[in-house]
């Protein structure tokens, strides 16, 4: 199984037929025709319905850890649930990518890997969730009764307009959009203005796609452009996803707080034009950049950079690939990080500071698609392949770089 396999989701016809309750939703509640209580009970009915009919027998391993984390929040001290529920979420999560990707899997059967999509997703808004109630965010409601207390947080955790994808939302942010929702044609036009920008990345993607199956192959520094090429195509699919996915949560009134989404027109020029390998980082997948800053970089004593890094390729599924383009991207933003600084003093010219610029943003494309094409390889024979390529001369390069910067530093 692939991990490029979930950039098909939006294509899905069960993902596609979300859209419909979702403009559904939101025209009852903007009516006021549904209680709290019956609005808690449609996300979470709809979010049952589409688990089982874009993943089949697979959406247990879904329930399962969502039954489970609700029952860990209500059942254990505000002051351990945190670290009950990440260790539910994580061993289950692991547990199921280990077990489909050992077993023989049909390629053209993309269920196993929505649900294990589904699976990532889920571990973001519970451990966000038990982080809220940990830090005294989000009260339980101690005098309620159990079902009372647990609907908000199941529908919470499987509300449909997020299940499949989506930006990460806080669990105060779903109830406070919950219990109101602004007018239907405002998000039906927000809405439609992603869909026709996602129209537009697919067609480039498209165009990009057909150049790239005319190339016939590459060999020594050619390689270069190749794999930029490749790494944008990647790239170009994900922005169509996350664009298709805050179209979704548009129509079903639960829009992102401004700035708060995956990707916009803003993120996208920045993504596509800085200079600075640190910067793309913190742009790339905002979301989950925040969630990732939250969960292990603000509360590791040491060395955070590299241990967000190795949790984010725990959380990906431990391929090989994804081990070391992890890995690999960790170093490259220390280096960045003491690179940068160094030459920036040094460009006092305009000539020069253009010339810095533009050999820094290239050199940033080609590292962003060396880990992108590193985090995409299947199987360790390519991965070895890759590192024995041309292409891995740049991230030696800033390797040794960092070595040096780090040696001067240290007897400074």
């Amino acid at each position: 199984m692939r991990w490029a396999d979930l950039l098909v989701l939006p294509a899905a016809p069960c993902w596609l037929a979300a859209f419909p309750f979702a403009v559904l939703f939101h025209h009852l509640c903007a009516s006021r025709r549904l209680s709290l209580t019956a609005r808690y009970v449609f996300l979470l009915a709809g979010g049952c319905l589409l688990a089982g009919s874009a993943m089949g027998s697979y959406a247990v391993l879904l329930l399962v850890p969502a039954s489970g984390s609700v029952l860990v929040l209500l059942s254990v001290s505000p002051a351990r649930a945190h670290i009950w529920v990440f260790a539910l979420q994580m061993s289950w999560q692991t547990l199921c990518h280990l077990g489909l990707s050992s077993q023989e899997l049909d390629p053209q059967d993309t269920r196993p890997a929505i649900t294990l999509s589904a699976i990532m997703l889920l571990t973001q808004k519970a451990t966000s969730l038990a982080l809220d109630i940990h830090e005294g965010v989000v009260p339980l409601q101690l005098g309620m009764g159990l079902l009372q207390r647990a609907l908000p947080l199941c529908s919470y955790l499987l509300f449909f307009p997020a299940l499949l994808g989506g930006p990460l939302c806080s669990f105060s942010r779903f109830q406070a959009q919950a219990e109101s929702s602004g007018p239907l044609p405002h998000a039906l036009r927000a809405a439609g203005q992603r869909c026709l920008w996602a129209l537009a990345l697919q067609g480039l993607r498209a165009g990009l796609a057909g150049g790239l199956a005319s190339k016939q192959g590459c060999t020594g520094m050619g390689c270069l452009p190749h794999i930029w090429a490749r790494a944008l195509l990647l790239r170009l699919a994900y922005y169509w996803h996350w664009v298709l996915d805050e179209a979704l949560l548009e129509v079903a009134g639960f829009r992102p707080e401004a700035g708060q989404g995956d990707l916009s027109i803003g993120d996208l020029w920045t993504l596509e034009t800085t200079h600075r390998l640190a910067v793309f980082t913190r742009t790339w997948n905002k979301s989950t950049s925040r969630w990732l800053r939250r969960l292990v970089f603000q509360r590791c004593p040491t060395q955070p950079l590299l241990a967000t890094f190795a949790f984010s390729a725990w959380w990906h599924g431990l391929r090989p690939g994804q081990v070391f383009g992890f890995l690999c991207w960790a170093v490259m933003v220390e280096a960045d990080y003491r690179i940068h600084p160094f030459l920036s003093a040094r460009a006092t010219s305009q000539g020069v500071k253009l010339l810095y610029r533009g050999t820094t943003w290239v050199f940033t494309q080609l590292i962003v698609a060396y880990i992108l094409v590193a985090v995409e390889t299947e199987s360790f024979s390519m991965l070895c392949l890759l590192w024995a390529s041309y292409n891995s001369i740049l991230p030696l390069s800033y390797s040794l770089v960092l070595l040096l910067l780090a040696k001067k530093t240290k007897q400074n």
